[in-house]
């Protein structure tokens, strides 16, 4: 097919393709081609491309670029999507629109094996929610993250893919030396890196199902022999772990405040705490640094290391993570 081209040398050639994608007149649908010491960048409209390169447009044969099929091409607008291992999430009232969504996420070329509508907000002491099967058969998937696998069942266990950036801020900051007890591990995504790293790692979570998700994860990614996973309560193991954290891991927002008496028995004399909580934008770190405060008492000098919010949570309302470091007075 015969398309306007911008001619040039080879040389300039990233250049002018830059240039042309800024002014919005870069084709996208056909292939750049090179032709001896000639690079040939389709353009959309020669009208549209910057003045000084009008006398380099001429007329060529260019092939059509081979496109990934989208759910979006085949609805005509995009569908809102989340991608959790072989399992696309949708989120609609609109039954209709829903398994609208599921047909074209399964007509189009994305790698998936399970289209799932969110049926009920997380509910219960487990933070699990219910789910509408649109499409394919089965809740259970694996996730990769930062070169890890985590198999686990989403009808099953919480787990939120949007938190893999903040879930490596935190692994990254983790030595091979260190003890570390995860109070509310889930099915492993800051354990199982964790002991990666070479830290041995305690993980607690109430959801036995979380549990065995997290022993197998462990055995996944070859750090079992680091990884002690503990279903139940972790307030009711602090006196076994007692004084031994060098780090704890407290990503329960809504309610880690009420096991912050645990985590002052569990650190040990320098000990850092990812204190998670969800707080109104005009004071997100203050109630957590109060409550870390309030806990820590005469027992440990309390230095916050990092305030950082995590994400919008809700309106007027951040997911915030306090970096805290307890040091023994």
């Amino acid at each position: 097919m015969s398309v306007p081209c911008v001619a040039v040398e080879r040389e300039r050639g990233e250049t002018v393709r830059e240039r042309l994608a800024d002014a919005d007149a870069l084709d996208g649908d056909h292939e750049i081609a090179v032709d001896g010491d000639t690079i040939y960048i389709p353009v959309t409209d020669p009208d549209a491309a910057p003045a000084d390169l009008a006398a380099t447009i001429v007329e060529r044969d260019a092939a059509e670029r081979d496109r990934p099929r989208t759910p979006a091409s085949i609805l005509g607008y995009e569908p809102s999507l989340e991608r959790l291992g072989d399992i696309v999430i949708v989120d609609e009232d609109d039954d209709e629109r829903a398994r609208e969504i599921a047909e074209a996420v399964m007509a189009s070329d994305v790698p998936c094996e399970t289209v799932l509508n969110r049926a009920s907000p997380i509910e219960g002491e487990l933070r699990v929610r219910r789910w509408d099967v649109l499409a394919g058969n089965g809740t259970e998937t694996v996730h990769r993250e930062y070169g890890h696998e985590f198999l686990l069942d989403v009808a099953e266990v919480y787990f939120s893919p949007r938190l893999a950036t903040e879930r490596h801020r935190v692994i990254e900051q983790v030595g091979s030396d260190e003890t570390v007890v995860d109070m509310f591990a889930g099915v492993g995504p800051y354990a199982v890196p964790m002991a990666a790293r070479g830290a041995d790692v305690v993980a607690c979570d109430l959801n036995e199902h979380a549990i065995e998700y997290l022993r197998e994860n462990a055995e996944r990614n070859g750090v079992a022999d680091r990884v002690t996973a503990i279903a139940g309560d972790v307030r009711e193991i602090a006196a076994d772990h007692a004084g031994s954290a060098d780090r704890l891991v407290m990503n329960l927002p809504h309610s880690a405040d009420e096991f912050l008496d645990a985590a002052v028995r569990l650190a040990g004399d320098d000990c850092v705490v990812h204190y998670y909580d969800i707080q109104h934008e005009d004071d997100p770190f203050g109630p957590g640094t109060r409550a870390i405060r309030a806990a820590a008492g005469d027992a440990y000098d309390v230095t916050v290391e990092t305030e950082h919010v995590v994400r919008s949570y809700a309106p007027h309302e951040y997911n915030v993570c306090l970096d805290v470091r307890l040091t023994r007075a």
